[in-house]
Formats: structure tokens, C-alpha cells, sequence
């Protein structure tokens, strides 16, 4: 027998949506921050040279800079005001969460409820300015040490280089928290979801190229289409997949009858970390080429320049890192999201137990040993989608954007965001159901 929320869920089309007046002003909220986001990218900084400066970009544009340029929708290779992207603020919030875990002040912080988060995302925004602005000056001085990119070298342009950069990651940083609060969707995810999608029809164009040019065959960009669609399906099924533990709940007494126990399931996500490891990770591969930037670029000492060139995609020593980073933040960010002890002790409180386990400790153990080993698979799966396009640019010359981790990104903020239209759906048709009965009440 189906549920009434499955009943509504089924129940939804067009119809529903068009009536949904809230619904339809928070997508045209959300989709009207994504375009101003988009704008953005193509403001140049001040002070550069267009041209020069797409010279040099060519060069390193299969490097690390890449992947950022990936993740800010070309931004740095137009050298834009937005250049640095969100990447500051998840670089801050990584090292907030890591802080969070290892201080018994921010711990204690983190457990008073809504103020202590509020103070903790206070923390989080100062961090955000600070490495903006470190990266910024790392990017101002890279800037300066390719030839002909900047137009007048000096302190001025470093200073102009900081303010313009660290505002637009500011800006950002706001614009995410109003499109969360606001819009439909996780803004932060929804700004890196913008920056991938917008670069992906260049991407394809320039695999048809390849194609036509005969550098890469008829049939192997088929195989690739294949591929993609099949690693789609493939992070679809994986996102869905869930451990249900069954809840059992005791018999009840309400006067002279007696209700048999409910049963109910605890659903664990096979994934519970979702996109964030690979992001995680990323951004902190990103913190050698800030390294260069210090140290003047090309005129770099040898060993930053070794450093930086192994840790360029590709290279065993990256995905070794990557991998590693990947599964290290599965591990942490299910350990953040999900506490078994806390749902053990929500159980005991309303009396939930799970059939063979004791409630309390026991139950507690046997959650986080279920837990862990989905998180195992979980970090499998990641590992293997954000790896396997690396062995295929070693062998093949296709797109950078065409990626695992671009591709999770994709699937997994549309999956996100559809459900939250979804529940936004069920919420207005939950609403009309109450207003009819109580027009009915009201009528007899």
C-alpha cells in the first residue's frame, strides 16, 4: 500500500509545477545568479594583456591550471575577475571542518545548536578572504613573470590583482549563500555545476574536431559517447543505492487494544560523502601552483618546479595524491554527516531497536560497522570515476573537461536540485490538500 507522500510524488506534472508560484521565483532567482555568475567570467582583470596572456595560457592549460580553469568555466583562461572561483572558500571550509575535528573549542562550538554553526561559518568566511587573497598575490606574481601578459609590472597591479580577485571570490562566496537560501539547490555546488556545463559544448566541439582531423578515429569517439553515457548510469545507480536497516518499534496499549510494533528502515547511502571528496581533493592539488606563482613562475627553483610539473594531471605522483585525497575525505565527511552514536541514542529515545542488536552501544557499533564498509565501496567508486579519465588522456588527446569528476559533479548536483524541486512540489500539493479540507470542514 502506497504512502501519501508516494501518492503526491506520483502525482506530479506540470500542472502542480505551474501552480507553484514560490517554486517558480526561486528557479528564476537561481537561474538568474547562475547568469550574472556567467557575466562575470568575462570581465578581463585590469591590467592584462588579452592577447599575451592567451599565449602563455596555452602552454599550461593541460596542467593543474587546467582543472581549475575547468572548475571556474574558464575564468582563468580568460583571466577574469572570477578567476579564482569558489575554490578559496572550499579550501577554507575544509580547513575549518579538519580544525573542527581535532579542537575541543570548535567541537564544542559546532554542538551549540544553530549560534555555533553561525560562529563557525563566521570562521570560515575570514579564512575564505585570507587564502583568496594569498592565491591572489601567487597569481599576481605568475602573472608578472610571463612575458608580455601584464601591461605595467609593479605594486600597483599586485594590489589591484588582490582587491579585484579576492572580491570576486567574496562575491561569490555571497552569491552561493543566497542562491542556497533563496533559489533551488546547494549555491556553492550549483556555481562549480555553472562553470563545468557552460564549458562542456566546447569540449565536444573540439573532440568533433580531433575527429576531423584524424587524430582521433570515428570509432573511438564513439567508444568515448559510450563511455560517458555508461559512467553516467553507472554514478546514477551508485548515488541511489542505499543499506536499509530495519527500525523495529514495540508493541503499543492505547486503552483496551493493543497495536502491533511498528517497522520502519534506517537508509545509508552507499555514498554518503557524495561530490565533495573529489572537490575536496582537488582543491588542495591546486596549492603547488599558488607555490609557483610565489616563487616567480619560471624563474622558480628547481625542486618547486619538479614538484609542480609531477603533480600535473596525469603524472603518477598526482593520482596517486588525488586517489589518496579522495579517500581520506569520504572517510572524514561520512564521519562528519553521520554520527552512529547519535542515531543510536535517537532510536533509544523513541524506542527503536534493531532486531538482533541491543539498544545503546551495540547498536551504535553495529550502524558505524555497516557504515564503514558502504563508505568503502563509496570511496571505490569515486576513486574509479575521477581516476579513469586519467588513464585515457595519457593515451588519448581528448578535451580536459571531459572528466569523471566533471561528469559526478554534473549528475549529482541535477540529481540534488531535482529533488529539491520535488519536495518543493510535494510541499504545494501538501498545502492544497489542507486548504480543501478545511474548505470542506468549513462548507459542513
Amino acid at each position: 500500500m502506497t504512502s501519501a507522500a508516494e501518492q503526491l510524488a506520483s502525482n506530479i506534472n506540470f500542472s502542480a509545477f505551474s501552480k507553484a508560484t514560490e517554486l517558480k521565483q526561486r528557479i528564476l532567482f537561481t537561474l538568474g545568479a547562475l547568469i550574472v555568475y556567467r557575466l562575470g567570467t568575462y570581465i578581463p582583470l585590469p591590467g592584462i594583456d588579452p592577447d599575451q596572456y592567451a599565449r602563455a595560457f596555452q602552454g599550461v592549460q593541460t596542467g593543474i591550471l587546467g582543472m581549475f580553469n575547468v572548475f571556474s568555466g574558464g575564468a582563468v583562461e580568460r583571466m577574469a575577475i572570477f578567476a579564482l572561483n569558489i575554490m578559496p572558500y572550499i579550501s577554507a571550509s575544509i580547513i575549518m571542518q579538519l580544525m573542527t575535528a581535532v579542537s575541543p573549542t570548535l567541537s564544542q562550538l559546532k554542538k551549540e545548536g544553530e549560534q555555533g554553526r553561525k560562529q563557525i561559518n563566521q570562521y570560515t568566511r575570514y579564512g575564505t578572504v585570507f587564502l583568496a587573497a594569498l592565491q591572489a598575490y601567487g597569481i599576481s606574481i605568475g602573472l608578472e613573470s610571463a612575458q608580455g601578459a601584464v601591461v605595467d609590472p609593479g605594486w600597483y597591479f599586485r594590489l589591484s590583482t588582490v582587491i579585484t580577485l579576492t572580491g570576486g571570490t567574496i562575491f561569490l562566496m555571497w552569491l552561493g549563500e543566497q542562491i542556497t537560501a533563496r533559489g533551488v539547490g546547494n549555491g556553492i555546488s550549483l556555481i562549480i555545476f555553472a562553470g563545468i556545463v557552460a564549458e562542456l559544448p566546447r569540449a565536444i566541439a573540439q573532440t568533433l574536431q580531433l575527429g576531423s582531423e584524424g587524430r582521433l578515429s570515428i570509432l573511438i569517439i564513439v567508444a568515448l559517447i559510450v563511455l560517458i553515457v555508461a559512467v553516467i548510469y553507472f554514478i546514477v545507480f551508485i548515488e541511489r543505492s542505499q543499506r536499509r536497516l530495519i527500525v523495529q518499534y514495540p508493541k503499543r496499549q492505547v486503552g483496551n487494544k493493543m497495536f502491533a510494533g511498528d517497522k520502519s528502515h534506517l537508509p545509508l547511502k552507499l555514498n554518503s560523502a557524495g561530490v565533495i571528496p573529489p572537490i575536496f581533493a582537488s582543491s588542495l592539488l591546486l596549492l603547488p601552483a599558488t607555490l609557483v606563482g610565489f616563487s616567480g613562475g619560471a624563474d622558480a627553483p628547481a625542486w618547486v618546479t619538479a614538484i609542480t610539473a609531477s603533480l600535473a594531471p596525469g603524472k603518477i605522483l598526482y593520482m596517486a595524491l588525488y586517489a589518496a585525497g579522495i579517500i581520506f575525505f569520504c572517510f572524514f565527511y561520512t564521519s562528519l554527516v553521520f554520527n552512529p552514536e547519535d542515531t543510536a541514542d535517537n532510536l533509544k529515545k523513541y524506542g527503536g531497536f534493531i532486531p538482533g542488536r541491543r539498544p545503546g552501544k551495540q547498536t551504535a557499533e553495529y550502524i558505524d560497522y555497516v557504515l564503514t564498509r558502504l563508505t568503502v565501496v563509496g570511496a571505490a567508486y569515486l576513486t574509479a570515476v575521477c581516476l579513469m579519465p586519467e588513464f585515457l588522456r595519457a593515451e588519448l588527446p581528448i578535451p580536459f573537461y571531459i572528466g569523471g569528476t566533471s561528469l559526478l559533479i554534473v549528475v549529482t548536483v541535477t540529481m540534488d536540485t531535482v529533488a529539491q524541486v520535488q519536495s518543493h512540489l510535494l510541499a504545494h500539493q501538501y498545502e492544497g490538500l489542507i486548504k480543501k479540507s478545511k474548505l470542506r470542514g468549513s462548507r459542513r
